[in-house]
């Protein structure tokens, strides 16, 4: 697959998560929010990486990281179990 096609799949990726995310189908604290920003940042970040475009690396780089410390964050604390007794 091309550069030019990831290009467009990772930025409709980040993309398709913003506008969930404004037309309240989502929030910002919700998985798939959190998923498209992870991957569709991620796939834009690699590709910045191989191109050597740095000021893109860190934008998409710093965008993937951050979503997916939230997203790890966000599924831990639905796996933690209720610590009050039943």
């Amino acid at each position: 697959m091309n550069h030019d096609v990831l290009q467009i799949m990772g930025a409709l990726t980040v993309l398709a998560g913003y506008v969930a995310g404004q037309l309240g189908w989502t929030t910002p604290r919700s998985v798939g929010y959190l998923t498209a920003n992870t991957l569709g940042a991620g796939v834009l970040a690699w590709l910045a990486w191989t191109s050597q475009d740095w000021g893109f690396l860190l934008l998409e780089g710093v965008w993937s990281a951050v979503s997916a410390v939230a997203l790890i964050s966000v599924l831990r604390t639905r796996h933690t179990p209720d610590p009050t007794p039943s």
